[in-house]
Formats: structure tokens, sequence, C-alpha cells
């Protein structure tokens, strides 16, 4: 499966701009499946649809600056999108459905970003029937219109109809996003006909329906107002361009992939079926960062931290989609942790420009993606390393960390003993380039959750090299083995983490992750997502006799009645 594509090669979208205001067109072709035995049908989606809309997303934040306000609508006509395609979950492996959610989901956190934090106000335009994660999508934008038709709705069917939950974050959307109360959300998300009109507006569903007669005109007016910034994004708007920033290209990356290694110019992946492990190796950058930011313009997307970033957002997919039974990624990097440190002060010292800013919230989208990826991760610090401020993330992001004390006994070269440098990207001292969590919490504050000392000691030392012994008494690392215990101890842990359950280690791993407090996105990627994985394995839906199999048929499904 490949998650690279561009504009030029979709088969189901439509990107078109206007000045601040753009124009994304869902017109799904019916087949154009990624695989055999199911058509999509009434704009239902499949992952290559899908990952069409993640890269447009990107590129309408990335060489399209100036755009305010996005319309996001539907090139078929009475209905909008019928959600993800019912053949293709039904003939889905389990693996497939909740690696497909999981990237969906991913992507209209994306758009939510968009809407908050890159002044892009994406705008549902609903000129038809929104169901399932077709409405989720609509869920996603900062505002939903919907044709008064006397036809189109919006309604969220998975339960009645296949037996499962809405799998793109529409339960919890509509109750912490959209406050819709209780009572009446648990209604609609029991009645598969949908609600439209008044009372769609009335229940906070949409905000607001518009008569067929005034449609194209009322979301020209909404778009416009919006990206003036004087109507309908509800006062989340958080940056403010001018509209005439000039765009960055994001050409193609540069990818090689073999049997058992993926490469590209900053990252690299050596894969090890046998032992069920991948070893990621994230290069620093090759030579001193640029002057200035008018230089990281010039070098655009061959910008060492967007170009490191947008390679490892598609080795992540890779893997993830790829090599499922490669169960344990480890991670290493190499280069200078001062040069690392120095890239990252450019993306601090300039929060009013808008390239500085994306950069640094791809980067944070990216590092989320690791965290809510179900494979152990294991960060090894050896001499040569540059686990400093925005790659000391991927320490962070690990389960455990082994950082060796002193030098390899046959160490040649020039490099000294291995360090990590914790910098102020890695804190929340610049709101701008902070690499949050789903959590809302940086790395480091979630690691010192309910150890504010511990926090506070760390922050002292911030922009200190620290050897192996400071960094483990720090708690920055796991362990600070020497050279005559550290292939051991390395090779135990990764061969103990092969011998488990992968089951329970995706379980004690998410919960682990994300300490402190619950998020939208973290009830999406925790609660949500291991319900709806616990949903998917049961008879009742993907069962012989049950909702997902028997959709379509005119049979009717046989449910295990015991609650459980």
């Amino acid at each position: 499966m490949e998650f690279r594509t561009s504009p030029e090669s979709y088969r189901h979208w439509r990107l078109a701009t206007d000045g601040q205001v753009a124009t994304l067109v869902m017109d799904v072709a019916e087949q154009g499946g990624l695989v055999e035995g199911y058509e999509l049908k009434l704009n239902s989606y499949d992952l290559g649809v899908d990952i069409e809309l993640y890269d447009a997303v990107q590129r309408l934040r990335f060489e399209h600056p100036g755009v305010r306000a996005v319309v996001v609508t539907s090139g078929k006509e009475k209905v909008f999108c019928a959600g993800a395609n019912i053949r293709m979950l039904a003939a889905s492996s389990h693996s497939w459905k909740v690696n497909f959610c999981k990237f969906t989901n991913e992507t209209r956190n994306g758009i939510e970003d968009a809407s908050e934090n890159s002044g892009q106000v994406y705008i549902a335009a609903l000129n038809g029937t929104a169901s399932g994660g077709g409405y989720e999508f609509a869920l996603a934008c900062q505002h939903i219109m919907l044709i008064d038709d006397r036809s189109s709705v919006v309604s969220l069917p998975e339960l009645p109809l296949l037996g499962v939950l809405p799998g793109t974050g529409g339960l919890t959307r509509v109750v912490d996003k959209r406050h819709v109360r209780r009572d009446i959300a648990d209604y609609f998300a029991t009645k598969a006909e949908g609600i439209g009109g008044k009372k769609a507006v009335t229940w906070r569903l949409v905000d607001e329906v518009v008569p067929r007669a005034r449609w194209q005109d009322q979301v020209s007016e909404r778009a416009q107002a919006i990206a003036r910034g004087s109507a309908g994004d509800g006062g989340r708007r958080l940056v403010e361009r001018s509209g005439d920033e000039a765009g960055i290209p994001l050409a193609p990356l540069d990818k090689t992939r073999t049997g058992d290694t993926i490469s590209y110019r900053h990252v690299s992946a050596r894969l090890d079926a046998g032992r069920g492990v991948a070893e990621i190796t994230v290069h620093g950058p090759a030579g001193d960062a640029p002057a200035s930011i008018a230089d990281v313009h010039a070098q655009g997307a061959g910008f060492w931290t967007l170009a490191m970033t947008r390679e490892l957002d598609d080795l992540i997919l890779d893997l993830r989609t790829n090599e499922t039974e490669i169960g344990t990624w480890v991670l290493r990097t190499i280069g200078s942790p001062d040069r690392v440190l120095a890239h990252d002060r450019l993306l601090l010292d300039n929060p009013a420009d808008w390239l500085a800013r994306e950069i640094a919230l791809y980067l944070k989208r990216t590092l989320k993606r690791l965290d809510v990826t179900s494979r152990s991760l294991i960060a090894l610090i050896e001499p040569g390393s540059c686990f400093a401020g925005s790659l000391l993330e991927l320490a962070l992001a690990a389960d455990r960390s082994y950082m060796l004390a002193g030098l390899f006994e046959d160490a040649d070269g020039d490099a000294g003993p291995a360090t990590i440098t914790a910098g102020a990207i890695n804190t929340t001292e610049a709101p701008h380039a902070s690499l949050l969590m789903g959590n809302g919490l940086t790395r480091l504050q979630a690691r010192f959750h309910g150890d504010p000392d511990g926090l506070a000691a760390v922050m002292k030392r911030r922009g200190e090299p620290l050897a192996a012994q400071e960094a483990e008494e720090l708690g920055l690392v796991t362990f600070a083995p020497d050279d005559i215990d550290w292939e051991d101890e390395v090779r135990i842990a990764i061969e103990e983490r092969a011998s488990f359950s992968p089951d329970a280690l995706t379980g004690l791993e998410a919960n682990y992750r994300f300490a402190g407090p619950e998020t939208i996105e973290t009830k999406i990627f925790a609660r949500l997502s291991a319900w709806q994985n616990w949903i998917f394995y049961r008879p009742n839906a993907s069962g012989p006799d049950g909702a997902l199999r028997a959709y379509g048929t005119g049979k009717r499904a046989t449910f295990d009645r015991k609650r459980v």
C-alpha cells in the first residue's frame, strides 16, 4: 500500500482555489476501489479515497497558505457521502479495518488542526445526505451547512444497521464538540434514517439549513465571511494571515523500498521479519541551519525539519499498513545535536511566520501518529546520536529507552559518549511550536505527570547535553547500561517483546502512553478505538451471520444476546 500521491493523480477529489477560498469536491469513482469486490457508490470511501484527502489537506496548508476557508462538498446529486464502504469493511481483515479507521481519524484530526491552528477553516457544505463516516467527516469541519430539500439528512446508522460504532470519532464529536445533549445523541445514533431540516439545527447536529434555491449563494457568502474572519468559525481561529503568502511545493518524496529496507534521504528502516523488528534511523541535518527564515522559505520542502518529517510520516504509514507482523520498532538517530537544535531555533524564533508554524504543526501531527501506533517503541541512544530538541521527542515517545554509558570498547572515530538535550521545543515555552500530544501535554509533562519536582529538575538542565548517568538520574531514559551489558540488555528487551501477546502489548502501551487529562483525541484513539476493535472482532458484527455480512442481503443479522 502506497501513501504517496498528488493532485494530478487524484481519482476521487477535485481541489480548486479562488483567492482566500478553496473548494474540495468529493466525487468518488465507483470503480476506483483499491481492490476488487466492491463499488464505491454514493461517495462511499475506502483507504484510497482518504489517502487523497490527506494529501489535499497537507497541500492546502503548505502550497496554498493564503487560503482561509475550505468548502468541502459533493460532486454528486443528493448525496454528500455515504461513509466507509460497507462491502469493503465486510471483506477486509480485522487489522485492515482497524488501521483504516485509525488513518481516517488522524486525517480528520488534521482537518480540525488546520481550522484551529492554521487559519484554514473547514466548512462542510452538505448538498445531500451525509451518513456514517460522511457525517463524521462533516463533524471534523468547523461549520456544517445542510441543504433543506426535504430529503437530505445527517445520520450515524452504524449501530442499527451494521452492529458496530461510528469509527471516525462521530460519537465523541457529537457530544464533546457539538455539545448535543446526551439523550438526544442516544436517540440520534439509533435512528438509521437520520435527522434533517430545522430539527438538525435545533439539536446542534448542523449549524444551518439552507433552501435549495439559496444554496450556492449561501455557501459562497458563508465561505467569504469566514475567510474574512467575520462569521462562522465560532471564534476558534487562532492564526490570522494576510492572504498573500506564497506557498511552497511539496515535491514527491525520494523513496526506495526493497524486501527488507525502506530508504529516504533522512530516514531509513531495516526490516527483520524473523525477529519482528524494524530498525529505524533518523539522520540529523547534514549541514548548518539556514541563516534566516527567508532561507527556510528558499529551501522549501528541502529544509531538513520539513523533509525529515515528511519522510518519517510516510514511513510510519508504510510500516503500519504493510508490515503488520513487525511489532517492535527500534529508534536511532545519527548526527549533530547542535545542528538539530539550531534548526529548531529557527522555528521557535519566528512565531509570526506561517511556514515556521506549519512545519512545527506537521512535526507535532507526525509524532502524534507515532504515539497512537500499535507497535512497541524502543529508543537506543548511542555515541554519534542526536536525540536533542525535536529528535529527543522520539525517545520521549518510546515505551522504553536505553542510553549507553560511555563508549563501546571497539569504538572508532571521533564520536564521544552519547548525550541527550532537552530544548525549548520540548516545552510549552513557544506555543506556536509546542509538540503537544493528543492529551494536550508535552511528552515531558506526560512523562513526569504527577511529579512536578521531577519536571522542574529537567527544566533546570534544559539546553545542557546530558550524559547517560545524568539522564538516567533525571528520569529521561529508562536504563543506562555500559558497554559490557549493552548488547545483552538490548537483545533481551527486543526478544522479550516478541514473545508477548501482540494484543496485550497494544493495550498496555496505549494505556501507558497517555497519562493525564482526557481530550477528544484521547477518547477517539483510546476509548473509541478499543471498543471498536472489540466490536469488530465479535460475531455480532463480523461473524457469518453478523450485521456487517448481512447488510444489503435482505437477511436480518443473528445476534448473540448476552451483554458483556
